[in-house]
Order: C-alpha cells, then structure tokens, then sequence
C-alpha cells in the first residue's frame, strides 16, 4: 500500500477510534448522572456516593484504554506528527455538530498530551479553542422552561413550576411548599424595592443532584432586574419538600462552590446550560461551572486558558511568594492581583514531616474522589505547563530552582512546570485573623470550628489542625487547603493521654508514653491551635466537645454504620422551615 495511502488510513481509523471512545464516556457518565433522579427519590444516599466515585473515575479509564489502542494502532508512527495533523483535522469533522463539542475535543486533548508529554501547548495536535458560535446543530434548544407572569402572581407561579419537574409525585405536601416559596420570594422582592409583578421565570429543564440534596435552577425577571431562583429539595419519610429558596447570587455561589463535589445534572449541549448559569452567577469562573457540572478536565481546560490570556495582559504583574507561613511541603505562588494560587511539591521535606511525594499526591487524588463537604479546596493537577520567565519575580525563581528542581525546568526564556496543583486563593486563617475586626474574628473562629466538624462526619480528619492550614474564603467561609497531613478519619485511634506514672512524667517535654502512628489525642488540641487567649475562649464556648474523644469515635462510629449527615450548602435563614429536618446546616 503506498505510504500516503497508508498515512490516510492511520488517520482515519485513529481520529474514528478516538471519537468512539469519547462516546463511551459519555454514554457511561450520562448513565451514571441519569441514576441520580431514582437515588434521590428512593433516599439511597450509600448509591449517590457509589455514584459520585464512580463517575470521577471513567475519563481515565476511558483515555487509559485509547491510549493502548492508538499505541498499538499506530505502532512507529506514534509520534508522527503529520499523522496526528491530520488525524485531528478528520476528528474535528466528526465532532463538530455534536452538542458537546468543545467537551470532544479535550477528549481530544487528553489523548495526544498523553502521548507526546506535550509542553505549553502545540495547536498542530491540540484543539486550542472551540468557535465561540456554536453550531445551528448545536443551538437548537434553549434548554430552560419559560413561565410568563401575565398577571399571574408568584403563587400562580411556583406550583406550576413543581409540578413540571419529574419528582413531582414525590412531594409530601406541594401546595404547602409552594406557597411557602411564593411567599419567600414575594418577601424578597419587597425588601429589593422590585415590582411584585414578575414578568416571566425561566427554570433550567434537568435537576441537579448533588448527596442528599436536589436543585432546581433559575430566574426571575421582573423588568430589567434579573434575580437568581434556586429552590432546593429535600427528601425524608415524608415525602420531597421544598426546603430552602435561594435568590442571591451569594448564595447560589457558594452552592456552586470550588469547595463542594460536583453536581449530577443532565445535560446534552453543557455550552448551553453554562450560558444559563452564567446569567446568574456572573461572577463565577466559567471553568468552575463546568467543574461544578462534573466536566473537570474541560474546566481545567478552560482555566488553562484564562491563565494565559491573563498572562498575555498582564505584563506588569509577576508571580510571588502567596503570604502566610512557608509551607515544608508545598511552595505556593501566585500573582498578587488573580484569584488562582500555585502550589509545587518540594524535592525535600522539612523536619517533622514524613510523607513521600508520591503519598502527597495520593492525599490530593483522595479529597479529588471524596465528598469535600464545602470545606476542602478542589485542586487541578497540571503537567507542563509552559510560562514565560519574566512572569516570575527573582526571589521566587530562586526558591524554584533551589527547592523544586524534580519539578522545575528553566529552558532559555521560559518556566517548565512538570507537575503543578492549581487551586482558587484564599486568605491564610492566622492572617486573617492578625487583621480581622472582632466581630469577623469571633465569626470565622466558630466557623473554624464548625469546619473541623463537617471534615469529621464526611471521614476526614485534617492532620494539622493548625491555623496556617485553613483559609477564608471571598464569602467568609473557612475552608482547608493543606492535604498532606489529611487522612480518613476512620484510620485514626483517638485516645486519652494516660495518667502521669511520677512527677518527672508529668514536667517532660515529651510524651513519656507510646504514641502509635496513627493516634491522636484530641485534649492537646487547645495547645497547637495558635488562637490567642480571647479567641480560644469563644472556639471553647462553641466547640469544647472537640477536645473530646467521645466525640470523633462517635464521629467514627456513625461513618462506619454507612450514616453520613447531610452537610446544607446554605445558611439556616434561607430555609423555610427548620423544623422540616434535624440535619445540621452550614
């Protein structure tokens, strides 16, 4: 067969073979998120976390096996770029009128980078960026429910809308709910001084499901003012009900949280449904929405993309040390002005730390795959990154160079980046609070606190539970960013220290008793928080039971009974009846 003829051919079957495979993927992610209507209904919350870590991990199976196909497929021309030069243009032609696209094509992406080891990013085997016009294919449906006002008031509106929805029968008490709705959302447009006459609401077809909570998305309109509309849904004994109404983009910000795991909502054409929820959460990062939405690698994707057209503006700017104490296993950089921090393992631990690089990254890999419960920061890994070395201020190319050598590769005027975490930024809880007034501070200490707790009751137990190791988030939420201490909670043996044997005993500064690997002693706990004296009072006012042992084997306990609390991604005042459930807001 002549050598063309054989180029075509490899091309073909390879840009075919790669397009099947991302249709595997689909097809099992789409079946597992379409489970999530029949587990929320039959309250199995033990098959909603099954789910959740299933779903996580079939991308990388699915490029695992592409990988092993096209290897063998292409045999020695595997690194043939002409080859993949083509093989990319008949995968463009294949996927281009799929709804999904711009997910395709890092599909694609995922493929050759795993291949080649590419560094930065080579347009010739790459898709770097989807037409921002979708196709008519693509743009066929709006994917949201219009309900016009029409003189109809709010509790018109709101059954209708229930009704509409799949889990309708479910419901315990419909009008009773709906009504309550209304009225919380009449109320809230009084207090915005808005016209109680709403001109429309328009609802997002598909339900988000997300543990052991349900979300219906939307917006009101109430001439020229947009309001965001979540109501979200519970289900107990007795039936579904409508259990908080969420109308600011505050608040729906934070139930789309980089802190939180990731929804299962179904979506054919996710472009258009990141459209919708970018009406009413403007300010969230698009690659968190399509994060939020299960699509993880198309938002790392995204991100990586945002960092160089920010990079590309931002000539002034240079990346810096991030505050705060020095880390002894991360270094941690960013650029003072963006909202996105850097962290890379050091080639050298320091004293006391014990962990190996490769359990560093296994500690990362576990708060990707468990339920972060609002309080463990979602970290994307990335390899290679390729950046201009005048991005980089001197002392910090230093510190790369000295401390991260294994990861860091100065290559004429650029920075290599082997493997690099990159997380939202927040603000160090210890200079949080050496600047917070008193009132911010006695906040976020109790929330300290009520972050240590929801760690505990989702099997996670932080290691170093030490100021520097937790942050404050833009809305005031504490969260935990430090993973290489973190373990499950269930592996740990909480204990009472023993009784002092002598006088000596008790004055030695060191523990004159065994302590075992995995033991924690939680009544030292008040001894390395680092709180001041008025500080550590209010944490003790609202939080003493965590010097407790009682309390993490019962903690311990529960988790191994399969009971896991449902951890509210809102605030109790935006509930309609907290008497409807026992369970712990947040």
């Amino acid at each position: 067969m002549p050598q063309d003829e054989t180029h075509n051919r490899l091309a073909d079957t390879g840009a075919k073979a790669i397009k099947a495979t991302f249709v595997s993927y689909r097809t099992q992610f789409d079946a597992i998120t379409a489970r999530a209507r029949s587990k929320f209904a039959a309250s199995d919350w033990q098959g909603m976390r099954a789910d959740a870590a299933a779903r996580l991990k079939i991308y990388k199976n699915e490029v695992d096996k592409i990988e092993s196909a096209i290897r063998q497929l292409l045999g020695d021309q595997i690194e043939d770029k002409q080859v993949w030069t083509d093989l990319k243009t008949i995968y463009a032609g294949l996927v281009e009128s799929r709804r999904d696209q711009e997910l395709a094509e890092t599909f694609f992406n995922s493929v050759t980078r795993r291949i080649f080891a590419t560094v930065g990013v080579d347009p010739l085997i790459e898709f770097v960026d989807t037409d921002a016009d979708p196709s008519p294919v693509r743009a066929k449906k709006n994917g949201y429910r219009s309900y016009p006002g029409g003189g109809s008031s709010t509790a018109d509106l709101i059954p209708k809308i229930l009704a509409d929805y799949p889990l309708a029968d479910g419901f315990g008490n419909l009008k009773r709910d709906a009504a309550q709705a209304a009225a919380k959302i009449d109320a809230h447009l009084r207090e915005k001084g808005l016209p109680a006459a709403i001109d429309r609401i328009e609802m997002v077809e598909p339900v988000f499901y997300r543990g052991m909570g349900a979300y219906l998305i939307g917006r009101i309109f109430c001439g020229p003012n947009l309001i965001p509309l979540t109501l979200a849904l519970l289900n107990s004994a007795d039936g579904i009900t409508v259990d908080a109404v969420l109308l600011q983009e505050n608040d729906i910000s934070i139930l789309f949280s980089f802190t939180r795991s990731y929804f299962h909502v179904e979506s054919a054409c996710p472009n258009e449904l990141i459209g919708f929820l970018k009406t009413i959460l403007p300010h969230k990062r698009t690659a968190e929405l399509y994060t939020a939405i299960g699509f993880n690698k198309h938002g790392k994707t995204i991100l990586y993309r945002e960092l160089l057209g920010h990079l590309s503006e931002c000539r002034e700017e240079r990346f810096e040390m991030s505050p705060g104490e020095s880390g002894l296993v991360m270094i941690v950089f960013n650029m003072p002005a963006d909202d996105l921090v850097f962290k890379l393992i050091r080639d050298r631990f320091g004293q006391p730390k014990k962990v190996t690089r490769q359990q560093v990254k296994a500690k990362y890999r576990l708060v990707f795959e468990h339920d972060r419960a609002g309080r463990l920061i979602d970290a994307q890994d990335f390899e290679f990154l390729k950046l201009d070395d005048c991005f980089f201020a001197p002392e910090l190319l230093d510190e790369l160079k000295s401390e991260a050598a294994q990861t860091v590769k100065i290559e004429k005027d650029h920075v290599i980046l082997s493997h690099a975490y990159v997380e939202r930024r927040v603000t160090p809880l210890n200079v949080y609070l050496q600047e917070a007034e008193p009132a911010a501070a006695r906040s976020a200490v109790i929330d300290f606190g009520a972050a240590i707790k929801d760690l505990a009751v989702s099997n996670i137990f932080p290691g170093d539970i030490l100021l520097k190791n937790f942050g404050v988030t833009r809305h005031g939420r504490i969260v935990f960013y430090d993973y290489d201490e973190l373990c499950l909670l269930t592996t740990c043996n909480f204990r009472n220290p023993p009784q002092p044997a002598s006088y000596e005993d008790e004055l030695a500064s060191e523990p004159w008793y065994v302590v075992g690997e995995n033991d924690v002693f939680p009544q030292e706990f008040r001894h390395f928080l680092g709180l001041p004296d008025h500080l550590l009072r209010i944490f003790l006012d609202h939080h003493s039971d965590l010097l407790d042992v009682e309390f993490w084997q019962k903690a311990q306990a529960a988790i191994k009974a399969g009971k896991y609390p449902h951890i509210f991604p809102y605030a109790q005042s935006r509930r309609l009846n907290i008497q409807k459930s026992s369970q712990k807001c947040i």
